[in-house]
């Protein structure tokens, strides 16, 4: 993903230098908005790249986890600056619905078609890994939204080009930010959960519970824990009665790879108690 990040980053930092130069060029502001909105992706890249990267430093003695939660922060932040931007865009759209003024639509749509092409590509690049990772997610999200945004700039300056109708790119502009904030407000759902220690969405904890409850010679679960690493690994920690204990590194190895097989859980610690009738004071429902 690292050089997906640096094509990404290259492309939309040049990209947002040729839109200002026409955006003056033109009188348009449709196409000064579009390059905030760009540049506040670029920014969103950066930080989710830069979290990528954290994620691979090793634990230190303060940090035992190193540094991935970094990965959960920039999803959160990405969802964040592209909800900012969306506001610019509702802004500037409300007031050219007020104001019209009259643009060089040639110029326009030659450099936002230039967009859809840039900002396609780039989101190409993020697409196979957008399934697995929250932050790919997110920097997928910013690329796709700028390509529909552009070409949506494309279709307006078209057809104020034919009819002369001024108020159709600034409707076109609001929406696109309706349909853009449906798409971010689930990034922004999962990544608050993420940074709030929720378990990922995908996994389903009675279930886990279930599973682990099933595990042979198992006589109860509690102080079951499961939550975000980064936005690609998760953890879980559990307390396990289980009376009959005689295979216990066995037990451990089966039910660590049984959890990574059917819940993806990687960083499983389980805690043998062979008492039963012992007081654990983590084993009462409402305890942490």
């Amino acid at each position: 993903m690292g050089a997906a990040f640096a094509v990404g980053v290259t492309l939309n930092t040049g990209f947002v230098a040729v839109e200002v130069v026409a955006g003056f060029l033109s009188h348009s502001m449709a196409l000064l908005a579009d390059a905030g909105h760009n540049l506040s992706d670029v920014l969103a890249l950066l930080m989710a790249w830069g979290a990528t990267i954290l994620a691979k430093r090793a634990p230190s003695g303060r940090r035992t986890y190193g540094l991935r939660k970094g990965t959960v922060l920039a999803s959160l932040g990405n969802a964040v600056f592209l909800l900012l931007a969306i506001g610019g865009i509702v802004s500037e759209s409300i007031h050219r619905l007020t104001l019209p003024s009259a643009i060089d639509t040639r110029t326009v749509m030659i450099t936002a078609g230039l967009g859809v092409a840039i900002n396609t590509m780039t989101a190409l690049f993020f697409m196979r890994g957008s399934q697995d990772d929250l932050n790919v997610r997110g920097a997928f999200l910013h690329m796709a939204s700028d390509a529909v945004v552009s070409l949506a700039v494309v279709v307006g300056a078209g057809i104020i080009a034919l009819t002369g109708l001024q108020w159709i790119d600034p409707v076109l502009s609001l929406g696109i930010a309706v349909v853009i904030v449906l798409g971010t407000w689930g990034l922004l759902r999962d990544s608050v959960n993420l940074a709030l220690d929720g378990a990922p969405r995908e996994i389903d904890v009675a279930e886990v519970r279930a599973y682990l409850a099933a595990l042979p010679g198992v006589a109860e679960i509690h102080d079951l824990h499961v939550w975000a690493m980064s936005t690609t690994e998760t953890a879980l920690t559990a307390h396990v009665i289980r009376p009959a204990n005689d295979d216990g590194d066995r037990f451990l190895h089966a039910a660590c790879e049984g959890l990574a097989h059917r819940f993806n859980i990687g960083h499983c610690t389980l805690q043998v108690e062979t008492e039963a009738d012992s007081a654990c004071h983590l084993a009462p429902a409402g305890v942490v």
